[in-house]
């Protein structure tokens, strides 16, 4: 005795069969595919209903009706490929396809702007004879702090906003998201003996409230030379050549002292607004002059630190960020839209 389940099978499939044969369009076969092998499809309600049948029918109704979905969505893929060829066809041999134009353009990516900078910096460096050198972004606290003169109970630790990994070492924390890369000067110190010039790029993070002017993770560049008899003046000649290959040979440089725990003096350099030609205005605040770095003679703890003679050597080192230099160049007054990903505003460089 044959079951119902099974001879309605047999009428979907002959039927299912002879309405394919006759569909001639892209329309068409997608109301068939619905009508057959979609949700509501009569095949899908008696796969639905496998369950309240018993075991033996189940087994029989089971395999036909599956056996019927693979053959007909195998049916289906096949008449896709003939209407597809038939179309493509009848573009040709109808005179509406031109194969000798040229194809469509494909939308090519771009550097982001903050990237585009940070090579110009770079490339600014390298050209000065300084090597280029990356380091981890998760520290130690003893390269991110200690080796540079803040150790624990420094006040100067306040100026960072520190973001601590959890990974405990007899009881302390040891480890976390590097706030400069500072770090990187005392690795190459430690594995490298003088002369020394390189500069360290890379992301670095603090935890702090966001705003125009402050992001919680920004890309810094910090630079170091350490050899017999530098001196202040190579300090400033060297970051006064810097600043008018990147902004321009018109620009001026003023140096101003400053305060940075692993240098002394230290100092940090302003350029005169290039929005107003030194006029002032809004962007520096009225004052004509905008600061882009901080610097400094490298503090004689440090290079003993590392192993270096005091007497002998001297060093000078400096570190600005380079989100602050593409707002400069490019008019940006907020730098959260360098990683807000609207392409309105990526596509512009």
């Amino acid at each position: 005795m044959t079951l119902p389940q099974l001879q309605e099978l047999k009428e979907i499939e002959d039927k299912a069969k002879t309405e394919l044969a006759a569909v001639s369009d892209e329309e068409t076969l997608e109301f068939w595919r619905i009508t057959y092998l979609g949700r509501r499809s009569r095949l899908n309600l008696i796969l639905r209903g496998l369950a309240s049948l018993p075991l033996e029918e189940r087994r029989q109704v089971g395999a036909a009706a599956n056996r019927l979905r693979s053959e007909l969505e195998e049916l289906l893929s096949q008449r896709q490929a003939q209407l597809r060829e038939a179309a493509v066809t009848a573009v040709v041999e109808g005179g509406h396809l031109d194969v000798t134009l040229p194809g469509r353009p494909l939308t090519i990516g771009r550097l982001h702007p903050v990237t585009q900078v940070l090579r110009d910096i770079l490339d600014a460096f390298v050209s000065m004879g300084f090597q280029v050198f990356e380091g981890p972004e998760v520290e130690w606290d003893y390269y991110n702090f200690e080796a540079v003169r803040i150790p624990k109970d420094h006040p100067a630790r306040d100026m960072w906003d520190t973001l601590w990994v959890d990974y405990v070492r007899n009881e302390e924390y040891p480890m976390l998201l590097r706030t400069h890369t500072s770090p990187m000067q005392i690795r190459v110190m430690e594995q490298m003996q003088p002369p020394v010039r390189i500069v360290s790029p890379g992301k670095c993070y603090r935890h702090e409230a966001t705003d125009p002017t402050h992001e919680w993770m920004h890309t810094q560049v910090e630079g170091l030379a350490v050899d017999e008899n530098i001196s202040m003046a190579d300090l400033k000649g060297t970051l006064y050549e810097f600043a008018r290959r990147l902004f321009g040979r018109e620009r001026r440089v003023r140096f101003r002292c400053d305060y940075f725990p692993f240098v002394e003096p230290g100092a940090d350099m302003s350029i005169d607004c290039p929005l107003c030609d030194g006029q002032g205005c809004r962007a520096c605040n009225n004052s004509g002059w905008i600061e882009i770095l901080g610097a400094g003679m490298v503090h004689p703890e440090v290079l003993a630190n590392v192993g270096y003679d005091a007497e002998r050597y001297t060093g000078f080192a400096f570190g600005l960020g380079v989100e602050r230099v593409a707002m400069l160049r490019h008019g940006i007054e907020d730098i959260r839209l360098f990683y807000a990903n609207d392409l309105r505003f990526l596509e512009q460089f």
